[in-house]
């Protein structure tokens, strides 16, 4: 069973929220989705990207998954669901020249009983918190990470850096886009993250990682976060959703 919060905020400088997420558990499957988008293109572009984005992912994966689904075939459904996401925000786009370029990262979990598949584009990320620590699963698709894993820049030099919301790759800009896959393991008690960079951009995993297990009531943990980011600026809008397995 999956216990879910969440929750989404304008911050304090971006005048509309260009965020949006969507749980939903899947009775007649047992599965339990959850995905979060960032979106990109402008005030009414990025709104848009991710509102579509949100919205077919979560539709296409309850039309595909069924109750007997190896996680090979999760990720498949997964995958399947991302490419039709980007084809919705990707013909949307070519409707109107104030969408043209739009588009917006993604990423998505899937639960089954004992883990979760997980897809992402873009910089939204997917963290693993347990007791003993906080794991991110994903790996970002944006000009700071590529320069992390080159070693020219530090994770922390990657937080300020001036080029941090550069992405290498996104939903609806192109035609065609292939998101990464991940599997992770959970136990109960544990928790899954899902976030956009407005929240990794100004809460360290650390603190994060304090919050959800150190911090008292699990249920406020993702609004002390969001009160942290605010004290720091929240220059983004910040988007978490918290999942934990009971």
């Amino acid at each position: 069973m999956i216990r879910i919060w969440g929750l989404t905020d304008i911050g304090l400088v971006r005048k509309d929220n260009q965020d949006a997420y969507a749980t939903e558990h899947f009775a007649e499957s047992g599965f339990t989705v959850a995905v979060v988008c960032d979106g990109m293109g402008g005030v009414k572009g990025g709104h848009l990207a991710s509102q579509i984005a949100v919205e077919t992912y979560l539709a296409e994966t309850k039309k595909v998954l069924r109750a007997d689904m190896s996680t090979s075939q999760l990720s498949q459904a997964s995958s399947y669901a991302v490419a039709i996401a980007n084809d919705a925000v990707y013909a949307k786009a070519q409707v109107a020249r104030e969408y043209h370029g739009m588009g917006t990262t993604l990423v998505s979990a899937i639960c089954y009983d004992g883990g979760a598949v997980i897809s992402n584009v873009g910089d939204s990320r997917a963290y693993h918190i347990t007791a003993e620590g906080i794991r991110r699963i994903t790996k970002d698709h944006s000009l700071v990470e590529a320069l992390v894993r080159r070693g020219d820049i530090t994770e922390e030099e990657a937080r300020v850096h001036p080029n941090r919301n550069v992405i290498t790759r996104a939903l609806g800009p192109e035609k065609n886009e292939e998101c990464d896959g991940y599997v992770c393991e959970l136990k109960q008690g544990e928790y899954l993250l899902l976030c956009t960079d407005g929240l990794i951009n100004t809460v360290s995993d650390q603190e994060i990682l304090y919050e959800v297990i150190h911090n008292g009531d699990e249920s406020s943990c993702l609004e002390r976060m969001l009160a942290i980011s605010k004290s720091r600026g929240a220059a983004d809008n910040v988007t978490a959703v918290l999942l934990k397995v009971i």
